[in-house]
């Protein structure tokens, strides 16, 4: 990693607390000088109490803003302290911190603005269920017809940005499930994606996100939204 770089590690979490302890140990063992910043999203569990435990940086939101609020939190976080780079990690375990190496290579090599760290390069490790499967791949082909770029893995939370972006995603953030929204709003505003294979591990505690019985309202409403932004010319988005 660039030793002189500023690096945020923004962790988005809503109930996490059987993954946090595990998942900070790994952030300070892959890399000890990476800044660590947990969002709790108004966790009704003992977030709170392990993020005090653990000692690690934390905002507490007073109310709970869903996942594109809680991460566009970090984003402002980032960009008012002057990161360089930022980081996104989920806080239910499933990204693993040891390819944040990886995911930064391209940035630092300035051959993208924004890198996702993708399941579906190299199909190893955990690959969801068949459901979702059949989900990403939908938003996969409509996001490859809109901006004609493959992206595998839309919905992928393990993502890094670099200063440019990460001033752009704190004055405007998609607010419900904004993954796949986020990269046609990147792309429309002319900066450069990229993915890098990573491997991710089934979640081992909590609830995720997205309930099965609401995952055809979800490819619904997140198409709408994808179609929308599309639509938009380069972004005014409001200071």
């Amino acid at each position: 990693m660039q030793k002189l770089a500023k690096i945020l590690v923004i962790v988005p979490a809503y109930n996490e607390q059987d993954n946090l302890p595990d998942l900070v140990y790994k952030l300070r063992q892959v890399e000890p000088k990476l800044d660590i910043l947990v969002i709790n999203d108004r966790s009704q569990d003992q977030t709170a109490q392990i993020c005090k435990e653990l000692n690690v940086n934390t905002i507490h939101l007073p109310c709970n803003l869903g996942i594109g609020g809680a991460v566009q939190t970090g984003y402002k976080y980032a960009h008012l302290h002057g990161y360089d780079y930022a980081v996104q990690v989920d806080g239910d375990g499933q990204h693993d911190p040891t390819y944040i190496s990886n995911i930064l290579q391209p940035l630092f090599n300035n051959q993208a603005d924004l890198v996702i760290g993708s399941r579906y390069i190299n199909k190893e490790g955990f690959q969801s269920t068949a459901m979702r499967r059949m989900g990403i791949k939908y938003f996969s082909l409509l996001i490859n017809l809109l901006i004609h770029q493959k992206v595998t893995d839309p919905t992928s939370g393990f993502r890094a940005c670099n200063a440019k972006v990460i001033e752009l995603f704190s004055r405007f953030y998609p607010a419900d499930y904004p993954e796949p929204e986020s990269i046609v709003f990147i792309k429309r505003n002319g900066y450069r994606i990229s993915e890098i294979p990573v491997i991710m591990q089934e979640r081992l505690g909590g609830v995720s996100s997205i309930k099965s019985f609401r995952t055809l309202y979800y490819m619904i409403k997140v198409s709408i939204a994808i179609l929308i932004d599309k639509m938009r010319r380069h972004t005014e988005v409001n200071q």
